[in-house]
């Protein structure tokens, strides 16, 4: 059973702690992402950095990903990539024109959450996230700090 937990583990590069902190996720998917050779070594050493990133449906139908810095490759040399160029995710049509209606009426955004090697391919878990106000994040806390003190109250009995 370890062994199981730990092949799950191993594919992760990156997750997006912040992004629980700052929004709700209201639904999760998941898209495939276009890299350069150079970005897909960096991606594997885990030099990913999510804080900051978001998706955005462009006119064209495409959707691409800002913001997101994966470092350049310490051997790369000239062949390196731009460190936080757009990337483009791979989604299939009718999940993106679903996106596309939930986002022009309900005001939610799409987070990058975590990224992480599915067998070979580089994969994006994609967040589609409604903002919090500071109330709700003092109200987050506050839960988090109860339940951690049930947790260690249970443990001492």
């Amino acid at each position: 059973m370890a062994a199981a937990k730990d092949k799950k583990e191993a594919g992760k590069a990156a997750t997006n702690r912040k992004a629980f902190h700052d929004y709700f996720v209201v639904d999760r998917f998941e898209a495939g992402i276009e890299l350069l050779g150079t970005e897909v070594k960096s991606v594997r050493a885990s030099n990913v950095t999510l804080t900051g990133g978001y998706a955005k449906i462009e006119d064209s139908g495409r959707v691409l990903l800002y913001d997101v810095h994966i470092a350049p490759y310490e051997c790369g040399n000239r062949f390196n990539h731009e460190p936080t160029r757009p990337r483009t995710l791979l989604l299939h049509r009718r999940e993106i024109e679903r996106l596309k209606g939930l986002i022009a009426t309900k005001g939610y955004t799409m987070i990058p959450l975590k990224m992480y090697f599915l067998k070979r391919w580089a994969k994006v878990e994609i967040g589609l996230c409604k903002g919090k106000q500071d109330e709700d994040k003092r109200n987050t806390l506050r839960r988090k700090d109860a339940d951690k003190e049930t947790r260690r109250a249970m443990a001492r009995f």
